[in-house]
């Protein structure tokens, strides 16, 4: 769902811009959040918990579950719902715990 039109809030959302969603390029509009823009391209599966398996995707919309997280640009455990979009972000599901050690402090 995107506005259009609003008397208010202007000419809005109005430049393309792409990311990678699981390696797959996709189309956004600047300003989007990255829950937005999942949501625009149909995605409404961000990833799976881990202790029951079940989907994981947008709850709230305003950060407070948790229930949005998504990899981006390799950091992990990033709430997708308030976070803007940049222009070749690349996101991933999140689908596991993040890798703890080595690999997060290299990073």
């Amino acid at each position: 769902m995107e506005i259009k039109q609003h008397p208010i809030l202007e000419k809005t959302l109005q430049d393309d811009i792409y990311f990678y969603f699981n390696d797959k390029k996709m189309k956004a509009k600047k300003g989007q959040t990255v829950a937005g823009a999942l949501m625009a391209n149909g995605i409404l599966e961000f990833g799976r918990s881990r202790k029951l398996n079940q989907a994981r995707g947008l709850y709230c919309g305003v950060g407070r579950c948790m229930s949005c997280y998504v990899t981006i640009n390799n950091q992990y455990h990033i709430i997708s719902c308030t976070t803007l979009l940049e222009e070749g972000m690349k996101v991933y599901s999140n689908n596991s715990d993040p890798k703890v050690g080595r690999d997060v402090i290299e990073n």
